[in-house]
C-alpha cells in the first residue's frame, strides 16, 4: 500500500445513490455532502480536525455503475485533485442484469473500475485510494432473485477486493458488517429495500470506514 506523504487535506466521496444521498448539486453547505454515510463521516472528522481545514466533497451520483463512473472521472474525479478518493460502487450493475435490461448484458463493472484505477494512478500517483466493499441483505428488492444477486455481488466483492490489493488501495469490508447486524434487527432496518441503507444503515457504514481507514497510512488527521 503506498504511503501519504502527510494526512489528506481534500477528501473525496464517490460512487452511486449510497454515496449520493441526496446531496445538492450547488454551493450550499448546508445539503451538498447529503445526509448519507459520506455526510457523517465528513461531519465527525471535520469536528474532531476543525484546527485542520479539511475538505470534503461528494460526487456519488444515483444510478451510477462503475462505468458511469468512469465516465464524468476527468471532471468529478481528478479536476478536483484530492489527496483521497473513496469508492463505493456496484449495486446497479447488479441490478441492471439482474432486471434483465439491455444495459446489464454487458457486465463491465471491473474493467471499468479498472480502468479508473489505472488513470488516477498514472496522473495522481500519491492519491490515495479507498475501496469499499458492495453488499446486499435479503429483503425488498434482493428477495425474489436472492441466489443470483448472492452471486454477482459476491463476485464483484472479490474483485474489489482484488483491485484494492494490485493498487495499493485500503478495502473497506461491509458485507460481513451488515451481516453482523442482523443479530440486533433484520434486514429492512438497515437496508430497506436490501440495498439502499437506512439511517442505522449508513451509520454502520460510517463507523466501519472511520475503524479500518483512521487504522491505516491513510488516516485523515
Amino acid at each position: 500500500m503506498a504511503k501519504m506523504q502527510s494526512s489528506p487535506s481534500t477528501i473525496l466521496f464517490q460512487g452511486d445513490s449510497i454515496t449520493d444521498g441526496g446531496r445538492s448539486r450547488n454551493e450550499d453547505l448546508n445539503h451538498v455532502l447529503g445526509h448519507g454515510y459520506a455526510y457523517l463521516i465528513s461531519s465527525r472528522l471535520g469536528m474532531d480536525l476543525a484546527n485542520r481545514h479539511k475538505t470534503f466533497y461528494n460526487r456519488g451520483i444515483s444510478g451510477d455503475r462503475a462505468s458511469d463512473l468512469y465516465a464524468r472521472w476527468n471532471e468529478d474525479a481528478i479536476s478536483l485533485e484530492p489527496d483521497l478518493i473513496s469508492i463505493l460502487i456496484g449495486v446497479n450493475d447488479a441490478w441492471r442484469s439482474m432486471n434483465g435490461e439491455a444495459k446489464g448484458y454487458t457486465d463491465r463493472f471491473g474493467r471499468a473500475y479498472r480502468h479508473l484505477l489505472e488513470e488516477t494512478r498514472e496522473v495522481m500517483p500519491d492519491t490515495g485510494l479507498v475501496l469499499m466493499e458492495p453488499f446486499i441483505l435479503k429483503t425488498g428488492a434482493t428477495v425474489d432473485q436472492w441466489p443470483p444477486w448472492q452471486e454477482r455481488i459476491s463476485e464483484y466483492q472479490e474483485q474489489v477486493q482484488q483491485l484494492a490489493s494490485q493498487y495499493g488501495a485500503v478495502y473497506v469490508p461491509l458485507q460481513q458488517t451488515f451481516n453482523e447486524a442482523l443479530q440486533q434487527a433484520d434486514a429492512s432496518y438497515w437496508l430497506w429495500d436490501g440495498v439502499h441503507p437506512t439511517a442505522a444503515g449508513h451509520e454502520l457504514i460510517a463507523r466501519q470506514w472511520l475503524s479500518v481507514v483512521q487504522d491505516s497510512p491513510l488516516a485523515v488527521v
